[in-house]
Formats: C-alpha cells, structure tokens, sequence
C-alpha cells in the first residue's frame, strides 16, 4: 500500500501531470460536445479551434516564457492592440511594402518587452507593476495614432485572411499554421536550449540560479523580448484575421494568455510546467466557446464563468502540487 502511495505521490509531483490533467479534461469536453450535439467532432470544427484561436495560442507562447521565469506580462493584450494599428497604420497611410511592415511591428513588440524585463530587472521592480505600467502605455500610444478603426485593404494582408489550406479533408488558415510552427519552435527552445535551461532555473530559484553562474539579467531581459516579440506577432495574426488595426483590440486578452498558461499545467510560481501547454489550455478555453456557441441557449458570458471556475481549480491544484515540488 505504501509503494502505491508513494508512486501516486510521485505521479503528481511529475512536470507532465497537470498538462495530462488539461488533456484529458479537453478530451472530456470535446467528447460530452460530440454526444450533445451533431457535428460537434467534425474535422473542420476541431479545426476552427486553432483558426479562432491562433493568436491567442501565439501570445500564450509568450506568456508561458514569462511565467515559467517567475515573472507576469500584463501588457500582451495592449501591444496586440498597438501591433495591429502599427501595422494598419503603415500600411494604409505610408503605404510601406508588407515584409517591412511586418518587420517593424515585430521589432517594436520584441524592444517594448525588452524595456519592461530591462526595468524590472536594474530597478528591481514587481513586473506586475512594471508590466501594468506597460499595458497603459501601450493601449494609450494606439489612441496617438488614430481614435478610430483603420481598416487594411492591403492586398497581401487579405489573400493571407481568405487562404484556406486543406489538410485531412479540412483546411487550415495561415494564422493556425504560423502558430503551429511558433509552438514547435517555442518548444524546442525551452527544452533543448541553454536559454530554455536558463529560464527554467531562474523560475525555480532565481539566487541559485546567480549561484550556480547565470546571467539572470540577460535571462529575464530576453524573456520579456520574446513575450513582446510574440504578442506583437499575434497582433499581426489578429490583423490577418479581423483586417483592421483598433485600440481596443485584444480588450482583456493578456487575462486569457494567463488563463491558457495556468489551465496548461504551468505553475504560477515558475520553474515548472511545459511550453506545449499553451495549446492544450488555448483549446481548452476554444471548446468551452465552441460548446456555448453550439447550445445556443447560453450567453457568452458563461464563457468567462466556466474559464474563471477552471482556471480557480487549476490555481488550487497547482498549490497542493506546487507545495510538494517546489
């Protein structure tokens, strides 16, 4: 008996046992939608989860960085916001080639979330604050630009919107492949890099990882430039997606990129969960819209009820577990 309580015990303190958690309870979900209701589990629908969700998959990635550093990024939501009226506004206005528009507003997202890990880390600074700070400036620099909705017409911005491309009978937009191919690439940093060492042994113990001779500096600085980097190019998918450039686009969205993370097994704390979480936990959050979608008696404010229930026991599971591993 005691082997068995030992080996359940060490099942639960393992890294993969809270995202095999958000597997299986998206198994459920989607199972208990193809049961309630036809079409449910058609190829395209399950589809349509990335397609709607490809840029929250893409800041999630982020997130999931930042959170395993021991940090938090409250800004992703407004650089969305920002990313998508940069590049409406060059676009439209002084009509720059796409390429370099693209580029800038990927240099832009990757410099402002460099200066927020730089602040943090020479001032010593909670990133909560330093990172709401950046979420005001980054919504209000929107509103500098235009107070209005600047619609892209851009030719390539729009064959990008309307590509369908088929896969096992179904299709796949751009958006979702982009996103796909950032969670693999995200995947292989975090587990097979020095930087993915690095992040992961600041998240656990910032003074032994100083120790132990990491630039913890350098760490948290480059954390931060890839969660700018990667909420700026999900404001380039959300423009691809919606074509047009808004301040308050991405509206709460950093909250979602947080949920999505946490749902997807990492630990709030840092140090401990998998970056491909990020996906189980964006579907997770898809399914439960997708199911409100189908009932069709529900307001989609029961969305926000469910996430919030969720992501309240996750927190709660992650404690007991957290106080075991760490």
């Amino acid at each position: 008996m005691s082997t068995l309580v030992t080996g359940a015990r060490g099942i639960s303190n393992a890294p993969w046992f809270t995202s095999m958690v958000t597997v299986v309870l998206l198994a459920a979900m989607l199972g208990a939608g193809g049961a309630a209701y036809p079409g449910f589990l058609s190829l395209q629908v399950i589809f349509n989860l990335l397609i709607d969700n490809a840029f929250l998959l893409v800041l999630a990635i982020g997130m999931g960085f930042v959170i395993l550093s021991g940090g938090i990024d409250l800004s992703v939501g407004s650089v969305l916001a920002l990313s998508t009226m940069v590049a409406a506004w060059l676009l439209q206005t002084a009509h720059w080639h796409p390429a370099l528009a693209i580029a800038a507003v990927l240099l832009m997202g990757a410099c402002f979330g460099a200066a927020q890990g730089l602040v943090i880390h020479l001032f010593k600074l909670q990133p909560f604050i330093v990172t709401l700070a950046g979420m005001f400036l980054a919504r209000g620099l929107c509103y500098l630009i235009s107070i209005e909705s600047i619609t892209i017409d851009q030719p390539f911005f729009v064959a990008l919107s309307q590509t369908q491309i088929p896969i096992l009978g179904g299709f796949l937009s751009p958006g979702a492949i982009i996103a796909l191919v950032v969670l693999l690439a995200a995947s292989w940093l975090a587990h097979f890099t020095a930087f993915g060492r690095s992040v992961y042994a600041v998240g656990g113990n910032e003074q032994s990882a100083a120790m132990m001779g990491l630039n913890v500096g350098a760490t948290r600085v480059a954390v931060y430039a890839l969660s700018g980097l990667c909420a700026a190019l999900g404001g380039l998918l959300f423009s691809f997606y919606m074509l047009s450039g808004y301040g308050l686009h991405g509206q709460g969205i950093e909250l979602d990129a947080i949920a999505a993370v946490v749902i997807g097994g990492t630990l709030l704390t840092g140090g401990y969960g998998y970056i491909a979480g990020a996906l189980s936990g964006v579907l997770v959050l898809g399914a439960i819209q997708t199911l409100i979608a189908f009932d069709g008696t529900l307001s989609s404010w029961w969305t926000r009820i469910v996430i919030g229930t969720l992501l309240f026991v996750f927190c709660v599971v992650q404690r007991l577990v957290g106080g075991r591993v760490k």
